[in-house]
Formats: structure tokens, sequence, C-alpha cells
């Protein structure tokens, strides 16, 4: 299952996304967009889930949760139309 992560703070890393994601089952890939110039985080990620029963429970869990300072968006990606 592939979630999307928002309002990231800019200083937030992988391994931080990474550690609020395992605690709902195993993490099989992690993408923090960033920015292709500076290499700065863009404010969102994109992490896939081993199954949908721990994604579900990795979105309810995470939804709301302040990590930075910021209160992260965490919800089902939407399929890319490119």
């Amino acid at each position: 299952m592939k979630i999307y992560v928002g309002n990231l703070n800019h200083e937030t890393t992988e391994s931080q996304i990474r550690e609020s994601f395992e605690k709902y089952g195993e993490v099989i890939s992690l993408n923090l967009v960033k920015d292709k110039k500076s290499g700065k985080s863009k404010g969102f990620a994109f992490v896939e889930m081993s199954s949908i029963e721990h994604g579900e429970k990795a979105i309810a869990g995470i939804n709301g949760e302040e990590v930075g300072g910021n209160l992260l968006k965490v919800n089902v990606a939407k399929e890319s139309r490119s």
C-alpha cells in the first residue's frame, strides 16, 4: 500500500519518517521528495507498506501526529496521471 505523507517539516529526515511507520509494519520503500537543485525536502514523502492492513494502521496512527513541529497529513497516495 502506497501512502502520501504531507506537511513535513523541511528538516525531517528519511530515518525519522521510517521510524514512525515501522511501528505499524514493514516499510517496503520510502521516498522523501527533494528539490533537485537545493537537495532540501519539499515537505512531502511517499511510503510503501508491506500490506493494506499495515498501511491502514499507519494512516490511522500517524495522521495528525506532530513531527518536527508540524502536524502530518497522511493518506492513501493517489495514482499519478503521467
